[in-house]
């Protein structure tokens, strides 16, 4: 029996550090019936040549040069419109990811197995630790409806990144813009919106690698403005009707904004840049909830109190150890001891 045909594509831009490690992963696939399309958006560095070079080796690889420059979730779209319209089944690869050689294989395997499937997802080697790990053993097909309430209730989490992912074809055919280009998040809301409708799937095996580092535009960004924050209470706020009861809806709300809270009033003690204030107060009001300055002041002397609490109870413990330590009593460290603060 003929193997589905799997559209593999990797938008890349300025990836000359990694792109070869990211092709050589696909083309050590042991499925073997694949394309593979490389979207260059507009690269300043050596990405298109190492993209063409690879393409006049193996005929199943396809560049794809834009004429122009794209943001990052634009990009996301463009590229997966390049997918064949013969594709059963489309697989993402960020240019500075990688792939295991069963992941094809593993993946397709389940999703061909499970009809009702769209998604399919699995241990994944997040740089040094291995994650999306919160299934039991052995389910490996759960309801979409399930899978996204287990992670809007802070239980589960199994979508990872876009690399993480298997995709029906005819899902992502059947939206004109699979990824939101207003959500700097769009591949986790992405997932919320499509599992209404469809089972999720879920391989108990490492196949894919997520590389961390500081080169990567959505890293730098949620570094500098920790842009999960008001991204997970948009996909709350969005999907949380749908998928929670009143009830769990209004406590994960209340929850998760109280959060956000605290988050900020720390950031009022790391003097924070004006850019930072704005982004965060934009965010807020997109989402209905203005930023409310009384609130951030009574959490953030709240915060005080905590830290001072702290650091009282870090100097008592200290005195402790200093008074043990003059009687010759065998003690543990002192980072023992405040580990267990």
């Amino acid at each position: 029996m003929k193997e589905s045909l799997v559209s593999i594509i990797t938008p890349a831009y300025n990836a000359e550090k990694y792109l070869a490690e990211c092709i050589e992963s696909v083309l050590a696939q042991t499925y073997q019936n694949w394309e593979y399309i490389i979207v260059n958006n507009c690269s300043t560095d050596r990405s298109l040549e190492i993209a063409q070079a690879y393409a006049q080796r193996d005929r199943r690889v396809r560049v794809h040069n834009n004429v122009q420059f794209l943001n990052q979730i634009q990009n996301w779209n463009h590229a997966l419109r390049q997918a064949s319209a013969e594709a059963k089944y489309c697989k993402v690869v960020h240019a500075d990811d990688w792939l295991f050689p069963e992941c094809l294989t593993r993946m397709v395997e389940l999703a061909e197995a499970n009809p009702s499937v769209g998604l399919v997802s699995a241990y994944r080697l997040d740089e040094n630790w291995v994650n999306l790990d919160g299934l039991p053993y052995p389910i490996t097909v759960i309801s979409g409806v399930e899978v996204c309430r287990a992670s809007l209730l802070n239980k589960l989490y199994l979508f990872g990144s876009p690399s993480s992912l298997l995709i029906r074809a005819d899902l992502i055919r059947g939206r004109e813009k699979f990824y939101n280009e207003a959500n700097i998040h769009a591949d986790k809301e992405a997932c919320f919106d499509i599992l209404q409708h469809t089972d999720f799937g879920f391989v108990h095996q490492v196949l894919t690698y997520t590389r961390r580092h500081n080169e990567a535009t959505t890293m730098t960004i949620t570094r500098r403005f920790n842009t999960l924050k008001p991204a997970r209470l948009m996909i709350l706020k969005k999907y949380g009707p749908v998928y929670l009861s009143p009830e769990e809806y209004d406590r994960c709300f209340k929850q998760q904004l109280s959060s956000y809270y605290r988050f900020l009033a720390q950031k009022v003690f790391e003097f924070k840049g004006e850019d930072f204030w704005k982004y965060h107060q934009h965010e807020l009001e997109k989402l209905g909830c203005p930023l409310s300055f009384i609130r951030l002041m009574k959490v953030s002397l709240l915060e005080l109190l905590n830290f001072r609490e702290t650091v009282k109870r870090i100097k008592q413990a200290r005195q402790e150890q200093i008074e043990k330590s003059e009687k010759g009593t065998d003690l543990k460290s002192f980072d023992v001891v405040v580990s267990k603060l």
